[in-house]
């Protein structure tokens, strides 16, 4: 895998003893992700996400791997940020500024308590004719009469604060994730351009921590996003699905990150770093 690269995408990260609740793929166990970070230190050289397109080998003969988190959980942000800072690893974190300060995010509050999911049929209507919208999803849910479940603290955006702090950690920059979180693909117009505008100017917060990246929620988007998005001055934005890639690719569609999903095993790891699996 020598010359490629490989952008990680983790959600939130659960403290030490922590019992995931919610949709419990994206909440990863704290001694799964050490072990994790473990095998990317022995194998990889984790690199800045402004790096990861550089092309030749730069000074590195090892792949490049880049680590982002979507959503700025507090697990993530309390705890797997100064872990990453211990080790000398550098980070991402791809910010959805309307769902910080404890706010309990959809996809967990709607997850089945005995299967840690979200039914199929609910996630589909929740992504498709309400687009994603938090708000509109959690009222049909209490119309609909869905069991709503509240989140642990860990298990929520972080604060506002323990972003602000992050920005003074070495290694740690800050992207987009829309201001809303909504499935963008199903957006035009004035509100398209909001959802995508509003964050760009928010992360300025952070300085020449801020990068102009922009990590689409679930992955979804479409032509009119991507054009608004580019034209808003977005330098690259991401899928959250997808593999390894070149370095020095084209920056001119979205780049692929590997999800990597709580129930992955450790040999599932392994083998997707080596390139065994693509996916």
């Amino acid at each position: 895998m020598r010359g490629r690269c490989l952008v990680l995408a983790y959600h939130n990260v659960l403290p030490p003893g922590a019992t995931a609740v919610g949709d419990r793929s994206l909440h990863l166990p704290w001694s799964q992700f050490m072990a994790q970070m473990d095998l990317l230190a022995r194998h990889v050289h984790v690199v800045p996400l402004a790096r990861l397109l550089a092309s030749g080998n730069a000074d590195h003969e090892r792949p490049q791997v880049v680590i982002t988190f979507d959503d700025a959980y507090v697990g993530a942000v309390h705890h797997a940020l100064p872990e990453l800072v211990r080790r000398g690893m550098p980070a991402t974190v791809f910010v959805a500024p309307a769902l910080l300060d404890g706010e309990a995010f959809w996809w967990d509050r709607l997850a089945d308590a005995s299967t840690g999911a979200v039914r199929e049929e609910q996630r589909e209507y929740a992504l498709q004719p309400l687009a994603g919208r938090d708000a509109m999803i959690m009222t049909w849910a209490a119309q609909q009469g869905l069991s709503v479940s509240d989140p642990a603290a860990h298990s929520r955006g972080a604060p506002v604060e323990a972003l602000d702090h992050a920005a003074t950690l070495p290694g740690m920059t800050f992207g987009a994730h829309t201001w809303s979180h909504p499935n963008v693909a199903q957006l035009s117009g004035a509100e398209l351009e909001q959802e995508l505008a509003r964050p760009l100017a928010w992360i300025e917060r952070f300085g020449d921590r801020a990068l102009q990246a922009l990590a689409y929620p679930y992955g979804l988007f479409g032509d009119e996003a991507e054009q608004v998005a580019r034209g808003l001055g977005y330098r690259l934005t991401f899928r959250v699905d997808g593999g390894w890639m070149e370095r020095g690719a084209q920056v001119a569609e979205p780049l692929p990150r590997w999800n990597v999903s709580a129930g992955v095993s450790a040999d599932g790891f392994r083998l997707r770093l080596a390139g065994v699996l693509a996916r």
